[in-house]
C-alpha cells in the first residue's frame, strides 16, 4: 500500500471504467482480438489497483466476493456451454449461434458463453491469488488495522 494521494484518487475513478473496459473486451472477444481471458485480467486489475493503493483489506471490501468460488464457477460454466454440441451429437465445443445478431455486440452463441465462464475464472484466479500475495506476511509485512478502521483516503459509503 502506497501513501498516495494521487494514486488513491486515480483508483477511485479507475475502478468503475476498468470493470467496463473488461466488459467491453468480453462482449467483442468473439469477433474481434479480446474476449474472456483480456476481459477477465482487465477486471482483476481494477481491484489489484485498489489493493495496491489502499491496501488488500479495503480491496476485499470493495468487491466482496469469493473470488475462489468465482473460479470454480467459471469453469463449470464454459464447461456446460460444450454440452449442446455434444447432446446434439456433434463434437465437444461445437459452436452454436443464436441467427439475429444483437446491435453493438454481434452475434451471441456458444462460444461468447464459453467466454464468459472464461472471463470467471480469470477474474477469480488472479485476483485470489493477488490478494494472497499482498497479505502473505513474510513478503510485505504491514501493520496490523485495527477492527473497523478504513484507511486513510479510502472512499467514504
Amino acid at each position: 500500500m502506497y501513501d498516495s494521494v494521487i494514486l488513491r484518487t486515480v483508483a477511485r475513478l479507475m475502478l468503475p471504467i476498468l470493470l467496463l473496459l473488461s466488459v467491453f473486451m468480453l462482449l467483442r472477444g468473439h469477433n474481434l482480438p479480446g474476449g474472456g481471458f483480456i476481459g477477465g485480467l482487465v477486471a482483476s486489475c481494477g481491484v489489484i489497483l485498489q489493493m495496491v493503493a489502499f491496501g488488500p483489506s479495503f480491496a476485499r471490501r470493495v468487491m466482496p466476493v469469493n473470488y475462489l468460488a468465482l473460479a470454480a464457477f467459471g469453469v463449470c460454466f464454459a464447461a456446460f456451454w460444450g454440452l449442446p454440441a455434444l447432446f446434439s451429437g456433434l463434437p465437444y465445443m461445437t459452436a452454436f449461434w443464436i441467427e439475429p445478431s444483437i446491435p453493438g455486440v454481434g452475434k451471441i452463441g456458444t462460444p461468447v458463453l464459453f467466454d464468459v465462464g472464461v472471463y470467471f475464472t480469470v477474474v477469480g484466479v488472479t485476483t485470489q491469488l493477488a490478494l494472497l500475495l499482498a497479505e502473505e506476511p513474510v513478503l510485505f509485512p504491514m501493520p496490523p488495522e485495527p477492527p473497523g478502521a478504513e484507511p486513510e483516503g479510502a472512499p467514504q459509503a
